[in-house]
């Protein structure tokens, strides 16, 4: 059996997350038991809300153990099987975690779907055609219900949750205003990913400056925001959203350290009697059948042309994982490991 390369979560962050927090392990993998699949990780998925399982705080889901390896999801090609529903060489998609093979229980509800490479590359199941491709659709479809000629917003505009929202919106007739860091950022959200105007925060960095240029955007005001950030942009949408605006609340990765996010005037929610609602996706696994065909459906028509950033070795994760969270990525964060 190969021998197999692991990152665990050795310590809690302190504040900031650092290199030191994690630890790299070489292991012999185990023998399959009837009913297992080995998959030889080929991607690795780097995202926000692994930042959050870190701390040893309540959440929606259990914080990440110490001394296990780190949680996330992964793209490979199973290399063995004592599973009949899977065959060596079979692509697949999973939870494998930051290591390079995974041992699966192929009984097991959720944990391993079998894709098609065809017209995706594998890599993109990961981003634009899974997990948060999906996220994108149920904030937009479920929470946000656009109509057409309506404005939306989305944070982290140019990330695999915002350039699939872009997509999304725009199929729906709305105008679509992301807020993104940098101009070049901003150059391929609205050249690329085809949104209406972007923002970038980095040019409108307080509470006064976003407002203000959330006015120019959104000149007919905002009718629906995608939150992934939290903090002073979430108090600038508040003061140009609409009666009736609603809000679907993804991430706050301006809080991950820990330090609380206050609202600044959250009497505007009463005022404009607005909805607001904070979601996991992978509570609602009902909706990824539909979520996952209109996804590869624009992938595969050009509509949603997705950009990777990819960190070479499993070595490479935690470093780029911290860049992630500093928005040094431009579209979605892999691993490379094969």
């Amino acid at each position: 059996m190969p021998r197999n390369q692991q990152i665990l979560l050795d310590n809690r962050p302190q504040g900031e997350a650092s290199t030191g927090n994690f630890k790299l392990v070489t292991t012999d993998t185990p023998a399959l038991q009837d009913g297992q699949v080995l998959v030889r990780h080929h991607y690795l998925s780097l995202d926000p809300y692994m930042r959050g399982r870190m701390n040893d705080s309540k959440s929606y889901a259990a914080s990440q153990p110490l001394g296990e390896v780190m949680i996330g999801g992964t793209v490979g090609e199973v290399v063995e099987s004592r599973h009949p529903k899977y065959a060596v060489g079979d692509k697949v998609v999973g939870m494998g975690g930051w290591q390079e093979y995974g041992v699966v229980d192929g009984n097991e509800p959720g944990m391993l779907r079998k894709v098609d490479t065809t017209h995706v590359p594998l890599s993109h199941y990961l981003g634009a055609v899974g997990m948060p491709g999906v996220t994108a659709w149920y904030g937009l479809v479920k929470i946000i219900e656009p109509k057409a000629g309506e404005t939306v917003v989305v944070s982290a505009a140019t990330g695999a949750v915002g350039s699939a929202f872009a997509a999304l919106a725009k199929a729906r007739g709305c105008r679509v205003v992301g807020i993104a860091g940098g101009p070049e950022k901003c150059r391929y959200a609205t050249e690329e990913l085809g949104f209406d105007a972007c923002i970038d925060h980095r040019e409108h960095g307080d509470l006064k400056a976003m407002s203000k240029a959330l006015k120019e955007a959104c000149p007919n005001g905002i009718d629906g925001y995608f939150e992934n950030v939290g903090g002073y942009i979430l108090d600038a949408v508040l003061l140009r959203a609409n009666a009736f605006a609603r809000v679907a609340v993804c991430g706050m990765i301006a809080g991950y350290d820990g330090q609380p996010l206050p609202l600044q005037n959250p009497a505007l929610i009463l005022v404009n009697r607005m909805k607001v609602q904070g979601f996991i996706v992978s509570e609602h696994m009902e909706i990824w059948p539909d979520a996952l065909k209109e996804l590869g459906g624009l992938v595969g028509s050009g509509k949603l042309r997705p950009r990777e950033t990819v960190a070479e070795g499993i070595a490479a994760a935690p470093e780029a994982f911290l860049g992630l969270l500093k928005g040094k990525n431009f579209g979605k964060q892999l691993v490379k490991l094969v």
